[in-house]
């Protein structure tokens, strides 16, 4: 039975994302700094943050099922700035590869959680 957010595979895998998405931003160009460094940090740290206000409006089948859905977009968004720092030659492949297959599978956990909420719904 899990009982806390940070139980959850699909936030435990979100969240070393993000740290990862962090350490490997800070080789960026200065010059994104305040455009693609910031918007892949924001995106990949908003699905922990969407899977942690589901986790709690769990009560509300609507709310819950809003809030993966909003997860679920944040990770197709961290999705394209990793491809976008990919094609600028700001990542190398195997980190690239292994982010966004990361995100791929995290968008899966959620579709299965957005497509059968009930099990994750409180009584």
């Amino acid at each position: 039975m899990i009982t806390t957010h940070r139980e959850l595979r699909a936030y435990q895998t979100a969240f070393k994302a993000a740290c990862e998405i962090f350490v490997l931003t800070k080789t960026f160009p200065m010059e994104e700094k305040y455009s693609m460094v910031d918007q892949i940090r924001r995106s990949s740290r908003s699905v922990c943050a969407n899977i942690i206000e589901a986790w709690r409006k769990r009560r509300y089948r609507a709310a819950f099922v809003a809030k993966l859905n909003d997860a679920e977009g944040e990770a197709g968004e961290s999705q394209f700035w990793l491809e976008m720092a990919l094609s600028c030659g700001y990542l190398a492949n195997d980190n690239g590869a292994s982010l966004d297959d990361r995100y791929d599978h995290i968008i899966s956990q959620l579709v299965v959680m957005i497509e059968n909420p009930d099990p994750w719904l409180l009584r």
